[in-house]
């Protein structure tokens, strides 16, 4: 049997600016239901090749991975999406000669750098004070096709944005501390790009629901460096420069047919 899907791409947000990014990408947004779901769902259509292609959208009621879990699932469930398509805010790793805000990520790998065992300090290498930490990271992974897309759009003309690919790290919580970026990320995983609190929970929905399996694609704009200056001051143009690009990934590149 062959794959069935029921709209082209379903994206995810966690927060209202993420959500203000996406819904200005489009006019004509029709709010749809589902029986017995309290959950908010829009839709619009965009026009490829004579072909009009449907597009879903929702925001999760509560920040983190739990929630991002649940209606990952959800969508796959009731929409069958060919793509997930998760854009948004992160954090970046790097230094401003590395990394500038508004910058995109899109990870080749996604893993929870939040899983492991809090022990004493002589017991790791991760330490804070007295208390240590022992990680036990998981990762998953993006579709290599989609990641060679991606690859491809970088310096093309028509492509205004400027990309990152690359590890990024998840946990269940806010960071505003170089020392967790040093000590318990890039200590680990050195190539990492950037942290959110969602993404790993979306990917690995995706990767594990039934068929047809929809790609998950995690698209993030930096807009701090999880240090002690972070602030909201970017987070509206990381919005847009994360939700623009998604759209010019999805309309230009990304098989849609």
């Amino acid at each position: 049997m062959g794959k069935e899907y029921g709209c082209t791409a379903f994206f995810i947000t966690a927060v209202e600016i993420e959500t203000a990014g996406i819904k200005n990408l489009y006019d004509s947004w029709r709010r749809i239901r589902v029986n017995g779901d309290k959950q908010a769902y829009y839709e619009t259509f965009f026009e490829k090749d004579g072909k009009s292609h449907r597009i879903i959208t929702a925001q999760q009621s509560v920040m983190g991975m739990t929630a991002a879990t649940v209606l990952t699932m959800k969508a796959i469930e009731e929409f069958h999406p060919r793509y997930i398509i998760m854009s948004g805010i992160a954090a970046g790793t790097g230094d401003e000669a590395k990394q500038i805000y508004g910058d995109v990520i899109v990870p080749d790998t996604i893993w929870d750098y939040s899983t492991g065992k809090f022990v004493g300090p002589d017991d790791t290498e991760i330490r804070f004070g007295d208390l240590g930490f022992l990680p036990r990271p998981r990762s998953v992974y993006t579709d290599p096709e989609i990641i060679e897309i991606v690859r491809s759009t970088i310096g093309r003309e028509d492509n205004e944005f400027h990309v990152h690919i690359g590890p990024l790290a998840c946990g269940s919580s806010v960071v505003a501390n170089r020392s967790v970026v040093e000590k318990q990320i890039l200590s680990l995983f050195p190539r990492t790009v950037g942290l959110d609190m969602e993404s790993y929970s979306v990917a690995f929905t995706a990767l594990n629901s039934k068929e047809p399996q929809p790609k998950a694609i995690i698209i993030k704009s930096i807009c701090d460096f999880a240090d002690n200056e972070k602030s909201d001051q970017y987070q509206k143009f990381a919005a847009y420069t994360s939700s623009r690009y998604a759209k010019y990934l999805l309309e230009n590149h990304l098989p849609v047919d």
